[in-house]
C-alpha cells in the first residue's frame, strides 16, 4: 500500500475494530517484521511469500473458526464473567463434541482399505502414553489422525495444541513452544506462555517436524528427555506433562542418515510410528469419501437434489473432491486426507 505498511494498517484496524481476526501476506520474512506484526497489530497469522493456495485456504478456515469461537464466548456474556464453573462447563461441552467428531469409527474407509490397518495402529497408539510419529505426503490427514488419537486417549479431557514447525524461524519457534520473558529478544514486548505449557496434561502436535534446524532439535530433545521447559530469558525451568505427536512428509530415516536430523531425537519421536497412505493407494475409498462429502454439502447448502456431475475431464485429487476445484465437479475434497463421517444428530 502506498505510504503505509500492512502492519501499520492492521495496527489501526486493531484500534478501531478489535474483533476481526487479522492476517497478512507479506514478502518481508525477517524475524523483526514478523514479531512486530504479531505483537503490535495482533496479527493471527503472518504468511510469507511465496504462499501456497491450499495452505492459505486452511489458514482462513482456522481464522473463521477462531472468530466464531470468540463470538460464542461473547454470547455467554455476564454468566461467563461471573462464574468459572460456567466456563468449565462450556469447555467440557466443547470437548465432548470434539470427542464425538474425532473418533476412529468415523474415519471413512472400506474394509479392504489400507486405512483399516492405520486405524488399528491409531487405536493402539491412543492406549499407550508415548510419542507418536505420523508420516505421509502432504494432505493425507496427519493432523486429523493426531486429533483422533488424542481424543481416544486418557488425555482427551485436556488440551490439544498445534504448531507448524516449518512456518517460523528458530527463535520464534522456541518462543512459541517454550515461552519467553519480556525483553528476551528483539520484539519480545511481553511475557509469553509457550504451547508446551498450554498443553500441559494434554497433547501437542508438532507438524512439519522434519523442517526444524539441528540447533532447535537439540533444544526439543532436551525437553522430551526431561519433561521440562525453560522460557527464553527465564532462569527457572517449568515441569510439563505433555504427550508429543509429530508429523512430517519427509523420510526422516533418510534425513538421519544424511545428518540433517538427529538420530536420538528421531527415536524419541518415533516411539510409535504410523504411516498415512496417499489417496492413490486407497482408490476403494473414493466412492465412500465422495458420498460423504456430497451428503455434507447437501445439508450445509440445503440442496437435497444435488448430484455429482456425470463425468469429468480428468480425475480429481481428494483435496479437489472437497474444495470444489474440478472442472465439472461442484464437490471436491481435501487431497488424501481421510474424511470423517457426518456426526449423528443429537436430540
Amino acid at each position: 500500500m502506498p505510504h503505509e505498511s500492512g502492519v501499520s494498517f492492521l495496527k489501526r484496524v486493531r484500534e478501531l475494530w478489535p474483533d476481526p481476526v487479522r492476517m497478512i501476506i507479506s514478502g518481508y520474512s525477517e524475524p523483526e517484521d514478523i514479531i512486530a506484526g504479531l505483537n503490535e497489530a495482533g496479527i493471527y497469522q503472518y504468511i510469507t511469500k511465496p504462499w501456497q493456495p491450499d495452505q492459505l485456504v486452511e489458514t482462513v478456515k482456522d481464522a473463521v473458526q477462531l472468530y466464531r469461537l470468540q463470538k460464542e464466548t461473547e454470547t455467554a456474556g455476564v454468566d461467563v464473567k461471573a462464574t468459572s464453573g460456567h466456563i468449565k462447563k462450556l469447555v467440557s461441552v466443547k470437548r465432548g463434541v470434539a470427542k464425538q467428531l474425532y473418533d476412529f469409527d468415523r474415519i471413512v474407509h472400506s474394509t479392504e482399505s489400507p486405512m483399516h490397518a492405520v486405524i488399528e495402529l491409531g487405536r493402539r497408539a491412543a492406549d499407550y502414553d508415548i510419542s507418536v510419529l505420523i508420516t505421509g505426503e502432504s494432505g493425507t490427514g496427519k493432523e486429523l489422525l493426531a486429533r483422533v488419537i488424542h481424543y481416544g486417549s486418557a488425555r482427551a479431557n485436556k488440551a490439544f495444541v498445534v504448531e507448524n514447525c516449518g512456518a517460523l524461524p528458530d527463535e520464534l519457534l522456541e518462543s512459541a513452544l517454550f515461552g519467553c520473558k519480556k525483553g528476551a529478544f528483539t520484539g519480545a514486548y511481553q511475557d509469553r506462555i509457550g504451547l508446551f505449557e498450554v498443553a500441559d496434561g494434554g497433547t501437542i502436535f508438532l507438524d512439519e517436524i522434519g523442517e526444524t534446524s539441528p540447533a532447535f532439535q537439540v533444544k526439543l530433545l532436551r525437553v522430551l528427555q526431561e519433561s521440562k521447559i525453560r522460557p527464553l530469558g527465564a532462569q527457572r525451568v517449568r515441569k510439563v506433562d505433555v504427550r508429543v505427536v509429530a508429523a512430517t512428509n519427509r523420510d526422516l530415516e533418510a534425513e538421519v542418515e544424511a545428518g540433517r536430523f538427529r538420530r536420538d531425537l528421531y527415536y524419541r519421536l518415533a516411539a510409535f510410528p504410523v504411516h498415512m497412505p496417499a489417496l492413490r493407494e486407497r482408490p476403494m475409498d473414493i466412492p465412500l469419501i465422495a458420498e460423504g462429502v456430497l451428503s455434507a454439502v447437501k445439508s450445509s447448502f440445503n440442496r437435497p437434489n444435488l448430484r455429482f456431475a456425470r463425468s469429468v475431464s480428468s480425475p480429481p485429487s481428494r483435496r479437489q473432491v472437497v474444495s470444489g476445484q474440478g472442472p465439472s465437479c461442484f464437490i471436491m475434497a481435501k487431497a488424501a486426507m481421510p474424511t470423517m463421517a457426518p456426526r449423528p444428530a443429537t436430540k
